[in-house]
């Protein structure tokens, strides 16, 4: 089971690698960490389970922040309409999106950013995703609002990318124009 002390932190040179794509079929042991992963993000969301571990409750976990260098990612959320959103994808992708922007009004975190960010992060709206779940299946998802942002939050991890990356330094609070502002 993985509890914060697997998940590195900011500065760690891991989170700034771009991850390497996983072999398809997976092996055993990147199945296996897929699958930890999802479960972390399933377990944060319980009360009872995050204070016996001492977990951070959390949304999305990539591979990189438990310092394994691979492209898989894991999402576990509802959306404003209470659909369950729980993947956990090999080799996600973004294969399109759309011009207009979104963000969330209370900003992002992340379980490897220890501190409180504040500022907007402007991201896609709409974006479709595709990539391979642990059954070996081609997964396409579209997806939009609070969904779309959390897997570009996890999908950016693959890259190298933080979410305080895409703030606005000099007026973090800039309003992004014409873009959707998400509530949660």
């Amino acid at each position: 089971m993985i509890t914060m002390d697997d998940i590195i932190r900011d500065g760690h040179p891991t989170l700034r690698k771009v991850a390497e794509e996983v072999e398809m079929p997976p092996s055993d042991e990147d199945k296996q960490i897929l699958k930890s992963l999802l479960e972390y993000v399933i377990n944060s969301q319980d009360t009872e389970v995050c204070s016996r571990y001492g977990l951070r409750p959390g949304i999305g976990l990539a591979a990189p922040q438990i310092n394994v260098s691979k492209r898989m990612i894991a999402v576990h959320l509802t959306d404003e309409k209470g659909v369950l959103y729980s993947y956990a994808l090999f080799n996600p992708k973004i294969i399109s999106h759309s011009v207009e922007k979104a963000y969330l009004e209370s900003g992002e975190g992340c379980l490897s950013v220890d501190e409180v960010i504040p500022g907007y992060v402007p991201r896609y709206a709409r974006i479709t995703v595709k990539g391979t779940n642990l059954d070996g299946e081609a997964v396409k998802l579209r997806l939009k609002g609070y969904p779309a942002i959390c897997f570009q939050h996890e999908i950016d991890h693959l890259n190298g990318i933080m979410f305080y990356d895409h703030i606005d330094k000099t007026n973090p609070f800039r309003r992004i124009e014409g873009a959707i502002v998400i509530n949660r």
